[in-house]
This record gives C-alpha cells, sequence and structure tokens, in this order.
C-alpha cells in the first residue's frame, strides 16, 4: 500500500473521529433533566444594596416580599424573590418596583421588572442620586418581620392605660405642703 493510502485512510479515521467526538461530548455536558420550577425557592426576604452618589455610600438593606422600605428618595417593594438550591448553578432574581418621592412630595413610580442578582448591572435601579441593585434571597433577616413590627405597635401602653388623678379645678388654691410652716395672719 502507498503512503499515500495510508495518509488517506488516516485521514478518515480521524474525521469520524472527530465528527462523533461532539456528539458524545455534548451528550456527557448535557444535563441529566431540565430543572423544573419546583427547584426554585420562594424566599421571604429580598437583599438589596444601594448607593448614594453624592456620599458615595453604599448601603446593604432587608426587605420583606410585600413591604416597601424607603432609601433616600426611593421606595423599594419586592413582590417576589427566587434562588435555587445549593447544588444548582446560583440564579437569584426579584421582582421589584420602585417608586421616588419627588421634590413635591409626590410618588413617581420609575422601575418595575426583574432583578438579577448574578447580573446587577443589567436590571439595577439608576437614579440621579441613588443607585439600587439586587444581591440576593433570604429566608431569615436580622431585621424583625412586619407582623412582628406591628404586634408591637399594637400592644397596649400600660402607662397609658394607667388612671390619672383627677385635674385640679385652676380656681382651686394648691395645698399647703406639711413641711412648709402654716402662716396665720
Amino acid at each position: 500500500m502507498s503512503s499515500f493510502g495510508q495518509i488517506s485512510k488516516a485521514l478518515i479515521a480521524a474525521t469520524s473521529i472527530l465528527v462523533a467526538a461532539p456528539a458524545g461530548v455534548a451528550a456527557a455536558q448535557a444535563p441529566a433533566a431540565a430543572p423544573s420550577s419546583s427547584d426554585r425557592i420562594t424566599n421571604p426576604v429580598a437583599e438589596f444594596a444601594g448607593i448614594d452618589k453624592i456620599t458615595g455610600r453604599i448601603i446593604t438593606f432587608d426587605v420583606y416580599i410585600d413591604e416597601t422600605v424607603q432609601f433616600g428618595a426611593l421606595q423599594v417593594t419586592p413582590r417576589v424573590c427566587y434562588s435555587r438550591p445549593d447544588t444548582e448553578q446560583p440564579k437569584t432574581d426579584s421582582f421589584v418596583e420602585v417608586d421616588e418621592i419627588t421634590l413635591d412630595r409626590k410618588i413617581r413610580r420609575i422601575f418595575t421588572g426583574w432583578m438579577f442578582a448574578e447580573s446587577p448591572g443589567l436590571n439595577a435601579v439608576e437614579h440621579a442620586v441613588y443607585d439600587v441593585w439586587l444581591k440576593g434571597c433570604k429566608q431569615k433577616s436580622d431585621v424583625p418581620p412586619p407582623t412582628a413590627a406591628k404586634a408591637d405597635a399594637t400592644k397596649p401602653n400600660i402607662e397609658a392605660a394607667k388612671p390619672k388623678a383627677p385635674a385640679q379645678p385652676a380656681d382651686a388654691a394648691p395645698e399647703p405642703a406639711d413641711d412648709e410652716p402654716a402662716t396665720a395672719n
């Protein structure tokens, strides 16, 4: 057999291996099953970061779902906050509404949409003074839940409930104290 024939057979064999290899590699890299929507975790707390461009201060703050927190002139309200289990690739997103309180005290919606923690620049709120972006979702927060705060506000004030001494009429003279000497005229 000529060397040309051997080279041709070798090239054909190598080409067939290369053609078959991508299909095998793709099958090995493909996930076993597409993740279902049940794999996502619904979280009660969304964690945001915000920057005040005037002071340069960056603040991290937690907001419970369907509650509103004010950051400067912005009011941030997350509606949902989803994440994935630790065993999966991170995908954290939150549907957020952001309102601005204008100088004439009117509320104007400046953002409604999805924010993604893994891509903070994709849908961050960019305001003239403040920027806000999603950092993550959490199951717990150091901030007390809104129901606990409302419960504390509805507890009866014990001091306010105590009966007070009856007020003296304005024309009544004050009684002399026991330690003052009585004067006789």
